[in-house]
């Protein structure tokens, strides 16, 4: 038990310095104080992970997103584009109008090396790379004319799930759980599910918390096996004295947080210990896939090797939706190049091989998710960090491409079979309607009930928000 005199190294600080560099500290302090919620166990306090209400009535009540490491080429997927077959093999040496950012040589245009067809009642047209998809047309609201900020992976996959090229910030399913808490208390409100072959780029820095109270970052479950290490207790630990344990740890940091309510990583770890204690049942249950049927599983690919991993990671994303969870994040690839959709050294082998892989889970969890009526307030989230170049780099691959891409919604909110904004003939940059990452994020919230310019924190001299100074709802998409 800490001392009655004790005092942590801020605390103590503050009250023995003096003159303005005190006074800023001790205003430092009283900020964050008052930033942070209150904490379990506090007299009259509430979970800040309870429900919270939001902002007016939503159309979702959570999201699973599915996000495509590397950069997902639109030319080759969901932006065809003639013209570049008209120009296929033309050089674009000495041409100004391309702005190669200086990483690759200047190459040839290339067509897609896939047809597209149209699919659904809206004529969507999508490459013969994702017909599973395709046929789900319908239920997608396309944009062609995103762009994002960086032609790097890290700062564009920071910028996409977080609103900042900058690390530190906290991830887009840590704002949404800040923002409404969880609908399950023996789950995580924001759970991630990685590629295990290679980490994205960022690595947890696109899931953590940044600045906003520990409470709200993601936490990473495991496709197979126990969800998380360690969740089990030691053998021969009964459920009763692990009880005890946890009771008497409690005590001891109830008793120091009474004192220093700033102390909020403390409290933070307290909910974590109690969380894991409940999770053991739980999250177990969650991801046992033993009781779902034959067909269920096939519809999401389990039953083939090359669709099996994303399949069982689409499908517990179902389950966990289904369960209460508020914020679910599936990665598709990790690592550089072809462990990933980094298409610099072939864009068939490349892209053939990612694609094998998420296009049936990905229509899988699409189709069962609509029959089972959770799709009506499920938000699906298709998104990538940047595009491709309309050029070669190299022989047949494509380089980074920020200036457009493309990026789908599906499920609670979104008006399915439209298709918005568009890029230029050759796929260089987005010209119509054209949308940021700012934009999209302040969509996602405004389907969640969450006005992107409320849903603020306050933190080094300012109120930040996800959507810092700038993001638009994009209406259009909207049913």
């Amino acid at each position: 038990m800490f001392p009655k005199n004790y005092l942590p190294r801020r605390e103590f600080l503050a009250r023995a310095g003096g003159g303005i560099g005190a006074l800023a500290l001790n205003a430092l302090l009283a900020e964050d104080a008052a930033a942070v919620p209150p904490r379990v166990g506090a007299e009259g306090a509430n979970d800040p992970l309870a429900p919270k209400k939001p902002h007016f009535p939503p159309k979702a009540k959570r999201v699973i997103s599915i996000f495509c490491f590397g950069g997902l080429s639109h030319m080759d997927t969901f932006d065809p584009k003639p013209e570049l077959v008209k120009q296929d093999g033309v050089s674009v040496a000495g041409k100004k109008e391309f702005d190669t950012g200086g990483r690759s040589a200047p190459g040839k245009l290339m067509k897609s090396p896939w047809a597209f067809k149209n699919y659904g009642t809206c004529g969507m047209p999508v490459s013969d790379l994702l017909p599973n998809i395709g046929g789900c047309a319908d239920e997608l609201a396309l944009i062609r004319s995103m762009r994002s900020e960086s032609n790097n992976h890290v700062p564009a996959v920071y910028h996409m799930l977080t609103g900042s090229i900058l690390a530190g910030r906290p991830g887009l399913g840590s704002w949404v759980s800040y923002g409404l808490g969880t609908e399950n208390q023996n789950l995580p409100a924001f759970v991630v599910m990685t590629d295990p072959r290679a980490l994205v780029g960022g690595g947890a820095g696109n899931w953590s918390a940044g600045f906003l109270p520990s409470n709200y970052q993601g936490v990473q479950f495991r496709s197979a096996g126990l969800p998380v290490l360690n969740l089990k207790p030691p053998s021969g630990l009964s459920p009763e004295k692990q009880r005890e344990q946890l009771n008497l740890l409690h005590q001891l940091n109830d008793e120091f947080l009474r004192e220093r309510p700033q102390e909020q990583e403390l409290a933070a770890r307290i909910r974590a210990y109690e969380l894991a204690y409940r999770m053991q049942s739980e999250a177990t249950e969650a991801v046992e896939l033993s009781k779902e049927t034959a067909a269920t599983k096939a519809l999401y690919g389990m039953d083939k090797p090359e669709t099996e991993l994303v399949g069982r990671q689409c499908l517990l994303a179902r389950r966990l939706v289904e369960r209460g969870v508020r914020f679910v994040q599936i990665y598709s690839g990790g690592g550089v190049f072809d462990q990933s959709w980094d298409a610099h050294n072939g864009m068939v082998a490349n892209h053939e091989k990612r694609a094998r892989e998420i296009d049936i889970p990905v229509a899988g969890l699409l189709k069962d998710l609509k029959q089972r009526g959770l799709l009506d307030d499920t938000l699906v989230v298709f998104h990538t960090e940047f595009g491709r170049m309309p050029f070669t780099e190299g022989g047949s691959g494509r380089d980074h491409n920020p200036k457009a891409f493309s990026v789908w919604l599906a499920g609670a909110g979104v008006k399915g079979g439209t298709i918005y904004g568009a890029s230029d003939e050759l796929g260089y940059i987005a010209s119509e309607n054209v949308q940021t990452v700012y934009d999209l994020n302040a969509t996602v919230l405004h389907l969640l009930g969450l006005d992107h310019t409320k849903l603020t924190y306050p933190y080094s001299g300012r109120n930040m928000r996800l959507t810092d100074v700038s993001g638009t709802v994009i209406k259009p998409i909207l049913s």
